[in-house]
């Protein structure tokens, strides 16, 4: 008899568990899939019609190519959480247009940090290319400075790295808003010093988190007093000018 009430009481622990395992999965799945900040329609019907680039939304994201068939160096983009792709392919316009091919990725769940796929994954989009720098913006660009040893560059849209990679050969460009309430300036210049010295680092004046996006407002940040297309603007400069020296140190 006691035997019979042990193996019970081992069940209740067991199926206990389960459900508490079940639930958790469950719950993430749920928090993931919602809240995503969508995509603004306006800036991505421009950049669709945009003849100097194809976009296909392929198996390893959306790949913006230049259409003169010209290019030899790309960009991997790793989104910020729960923010749309697509929302990053406006401002991602102006480099595909100088002829940088860009994937931004899917990733799994709407969060970089559930995605373990490692670069090769997404620069098979364009396998003839063989310079890439990977980058991203807020959790995303913490992501793609895990990704970063396997590249040649890295970019940083509000955001910075955990990793340390200030001895690495890296080419970096950190782009921060001084408006920005999520990714600080205070905490990017905290981590600053995870970067190489010859880093570029520079802040665009009147940029929020959500300025480095077409998605709308987001909870936490800050006003931006910049216009998007002056960010656009800014940003397409200091990408066109990285990618101009690319990859060579």
């Amino acid at each position: 008899m006691q035997q019979k009430r042990r193996r019970r009481a081992w069940k209740v622990v067991l199926w206990g568990l389960l459900a508490v395992v079940v639930l958790g999965v469950g719950g993430i799945l749920v928090w993931s899939q919602v809240g995503v900040m969508a995509a603004e329609p306006e800036p991505l019907a421009a950049v669709r019609a945009d003849p100097a680039i194809r976009i296909d939304d392929a198996p390893q994201g959306i790949v913006m190519t230049p259409t003169d068939g010209d290019s030899d160096r790309g960009l991997v983009f790793v989104p910020g959480a729960k923010v749309d792709p697509w929302a990053y392919a406006s401002i991602l316009q102006g480099l595909a247009d100088d002829g940088v091919t860009v994937v931004i990725t899917h990733p799994w769940l709407n969060l970089a940090f559930f995605d373990l796929r490692g670069l090769d994954a997404f620069t098979s989009a364009a396998p003839d290319i063989d310079d890439w720098a990977v980058g991203g913006h807020s959790l995303g660009g913490v992501r793609a400075c895990q990704l970063a040893a396997d590249a040649e560059g890295l970019v940083l849209f509000g955001s910075y790295c955990a990793d340390d990679l200030s001895a690495s050969d890296l080419a970096v460009l950190s782009i921060s808003g001084s408006e920005d309430g999520l990714s600080t300036p205070a905490k990017v210049d905290a981590a600053r010093h995870l970067l190489p010295d010859d880093a570029e680092v520079v802040e665009i004046d009147g940029a929020a988190h959500a300025s480095f996006g077409d998605y709308g407002a987001q909870a936490g940040d800050g006003t931006a007093t910049i216009s998007r297309d002056d960010m656009h603007v800014a940003v397409t400069d200091l990408l066109v000018g990285f990618f101009a020296g690319f990859p060579e140190r």
